[in-house]
């Protein structure tokens, strides 16, 4: 769809940009004089250098509308994982510090690998563990119902965002501490390759 819309803009684009090029061609050569040449011939070239300026503007405006819609959308499906990331983030929290604010959890991709170093040094307390699994049973509808969210970004953000609901499925029926350790691992894998793909 996006790519038909791009097309329709950028078919006249080349039309007027290709038209002005030639009357602008022929009105240079000389030996041509006349009042088509002297009149009609530059309203002609102003009218497609006009149309041609005007249609890219549209297609910027359109890109631009299109891109905000997209971050709005991966931006609602990294929203929806901020309790489980806040939750790792109080887990690796040193003494005294202060918690990371909740609008960088969501949008600060580099967190997700920032966790994934500290599950290899740090273990998890089970109060810890088990507020995670509980944060995931809570989350695992919401992520389920934003897969169509996912899929409108483009067939790899809804493949990895399945990923991520099934990580956190697992992670919801853990029963033991290396099963909530590994699918937390898992959960962090899915969210860093579906961010990867950015929007």
């Amino acid at each position: 769809m996006m790519r038909s819309g791009r097309a329709m803009l950028i078919a006249p684009m080349a039309i007027f940009g290709l038209g002005g090029a030639t009357l602008l061609y022929y009105f240079l050569m000389p030996g041509h004089d006349g009042p088509i040449h002297d009149n009609l011939l530059p309203e002609l070239i102003g009218f497609c250098i006009e149309g041609f300026f005007l249609v890219g503007l549209l297609t910027l405006i359109q890109d631009s509308r299109e891109r905000a819609r997209r971050k709005e959308l991966w931006q609602s499906l990294r929203g929806s994982l901020r309790g489980i990331l806040s939750n790792l983030d109080i887990a690796f929290l040193p003494a005294n510090a202060e918690p990371t604010p909740p609008a960088r959890l969501e949008r600060d991709v580099a967190i997700v690998d920032r966790f994934m170093r500290e599950m290899q040094s740090i273990q998890i307390d089970l109060p810890d563990m088990l507020a995670l699994k509980q944060e995931s049973v809570e989350t695992l509808s919401l992520a389920r119902d934003l897969v169509p969210v996912a899929a409108q970004l483009s067939a790899s953000h809804m493949r990895w965002w399945i990923a991520v609901v099934n990580s956190m499925r697992k992670l919801s029926t853990a029963q033991s501490r290396d099963e909530v350790e590994h699918n937390v691992y898992r959960l962090l894998e899915n969210i860093r390759e579906f961010d990867r793909l950015s929007y």
